[in-house]
């Protein structure tokens, strides 16, 4: 590997290439520290240590959510805008005979542009009056309180838009896969958070409950596992028969994925106590199992063990998923 990476600083264009990656992610980092102006940092705080939905959105957003920075949104509207448009594409025959267009694609990256900036605005208001009832502005009333939730709202949705911008240009000039690396930086930046959860596992089993230095081996295994997994089935070829129906409805999954995933987070740690369930491993793997990785962003806020076993649930059922999908296609 390090000598594919030798030989690729040796061409001049790839060498170029990979430092223009580098610096856009330099400067998406510095953006994701600078803060938005009239908030209060000591009650987002107090606001993200209750989890819930926000937890997950922070954690694609790198921590910026949580500090209320510039690009606090992330990548989340252009994703979300994205899905939206590919699902209007399959339902809407205008934009279907676009796409088949010699530039289609182009146009359509386009709206994709148009509607990720709509995203970002309500997504902008939304988190505007939620950090405003938590009490984290400095001035919510009078014409200074209009004028800082304008300046808050239209730094959110320029954050937004140009994180986006800085994508495709990845794309362009850069290695590409631009809001991939993106949300890679996003997630790799709280990785801090894994060492003080392996810390605090290591420390518990010092204090004489062995056992989790067992779990320890088996989550590393497990997720080296989930990774040949994923790329054995990314490189996967199956030809079969596709019939198109006329009739176009969204897939139950995606649904269920959703519901389950935010209800599950809400609703976890009321289930938790009202069946009474006080053994930390199974609240952990029953979150996990029911709510994937939403509720696994609750699961750790609730405890080192929940969060651990929640992540388990996930790898496992996602191997078992694999492995039916495999027997019965």
């Amino acid at each position: 590997m390090f000598q594919t990476f030798r030989n690729a600083w040796k061409i001049p264009e790839l060498k170029n290439r990979l430092l223009f990656t580098l610096a856009i992610l330099v400067v998406y980092r510095l953006g994701c520290a600078i803060p938005v102006p009239f908030v209060s940092g000591s009650a987002l705080t107090q606001m993200f240590a209750n989890g819930d939905m926000l937890s997950y959105l922070n954690m694609m957003s790198g921590g910026a959510l949580a500090r209320c920075t510039l690009f606090a949104l992330g990548v989340t509207p252009y994703i979300n805008a994205s899905i939206i448009v590919q699902l209007l594409t399959v339902a809407i025959p205008a934009l279907e005979n676009l796409a088949k267009e010699a530039d289609g694609q182009q146009k359509l990256q386009q709206i994709n542009r148009y509607a990720g900036a709509v995203v970002a605005l309500i997504m902008s208001i939304g988190y505007y009056f939620v950090i405003r009832n938590m009490g984290a502005l400095k001035y919510v009333s009078g014409a200074v309180g209009v004028f800082a939730a304008v300046v808050i709202i239209a730094t959110f949705v320029a954050g937004a838009q140009l994180i986006t911008w800085a994508g495709e240009q990845i794309d362009d000039k850069g290695i590409g896969n631009g809001i991939s690396l993106l949300i890679f930086a996003s997630i790799v930046s709280n990785w801090s958070s894994l060492y003080t959860s392996v810390t605090g596992l290591l420390t518990r089993a010092a204090a004489g409950e062995p056992q989790f230095y067992i779990l320890l081996p088996v989550l590393v295994i497990l997720a080296l596992v989930a990774v040949v997994f994923v790329v054995v089935m990314t490189n996967a070829e199956r030809r079969i028969t596709i019939q198109y129906a006329k009739r176009v409805v969204v897939p139950i999954t995606v649904v269920a994925v959703i519901f389950t995933g935010i209800l599950g987070s809400i609703l976890a740690p009321t289930l938790i106590k009202v069946f009474h369930v006080k053994d930390s491993v199974a609240a952990g793997l029953a979150i996990g199992a029911c709510s994937h990785a939403v509720g696994t962003s609750k699961a750790i806020e609730i405890g080192e063990i929940e969060g651990a076993m929640s992540g388990l649930a996930i790898g496992i059922c996602g191997i078992i998923t694999v492995l039916f999908s495999m027997l019965i296609m």
